[in-house]
């Protein structure tokens, strides 16, 4: 059954979230509790402006990538210093990391299936 965010594919949201789950357990085994300076700010701001006028451009020559989407996402985030503004990129961030999963899984299910399927 397709659930809201699936991506054209049944339970696809459910398997990356559970991916993204364990690799965050994964990493706190390894690392354990880690806490770090944001290192963002406004200083980051001309490369956000750069990185969104990237995406406008390859949109506009039909080239946009999930690079130029994931880039620009990253970029906006670095460019915060509000805390509840960061959270929101971040969030984002995830968002597209995310689909970017989903479409990859998507396109390996459909040559899957087109690999399974014989000529009548």
């Amino acid at each position: 059954m397709m659930q809201p965010g699936d991506y054209g594919a049944p339970g696809s949201l459910q398997r990356v979230l559970s991916d993204v789950a364990a690799e965050r357990a994964a990493q706190d085994a390894m690392w354990g509790l880690q806490e770090h300076p944001d290192g963002t700010g406004p200083a980051y701001a001309p490369e956000a402006d750069l990185a969104k006028q990237a995406v406008t451009d390859a949109a506009t020559e039909g080239l946009l990538t999930w690079r130029h989407i994931l880039y620009e996402e990253v970029l906006e985030a670095f460019a915060e210093d509000d805390p509840n503004r960061l959270r929101a990129e971040l969030i984002q961030v995830a968002a597209v990391a995310v689909k970017w999963v989903q479409n990859l899984d998507r396109r390996a299910q459909s040559l899957d299936e087109s690999e399974t399927v014989t000529p009548p």
